[in-house]
């Protein structure tokens, strides 16, 4: 079984909420809207399309990314992504 990466956005998801509430006196508000917009990266809330195989028809939902420079998931491999 192969266990999926774990990502920048993951860990924000997971403890984003709680490292604003106790830094939250040492957080710019810049800051806290980049962790938000990378909590939400490729997500639902950003919304998505679905893209569909010619060859064999299969559908996937693909999800939006935050566009936010700062976001791990602007620039893969020196390119926007």
């Amino acid at each position: 079984m192969k266990i999926a990466p774990l990502e920048v956005a993951d860990v924000l998801r997971r403890y984003g909420a709680a490292y604003r509430q106790i830094h939250a006196g040492s957080l710019s508000l810049a800051q806290r809207r980049i962790m938000s917009a990378v909590e939400l990266c490729r997500t639902a809330a950003l919304g998505g399309h679905v893209e569909q195989c010619d060859a064999c028809g299969h559908q996937r939902i693909a999800y939006n990314s935050c566009r936010n420079r700062h976001c791990p998931r602007y620039y893969v491999r020196g390119q926007r992504k």
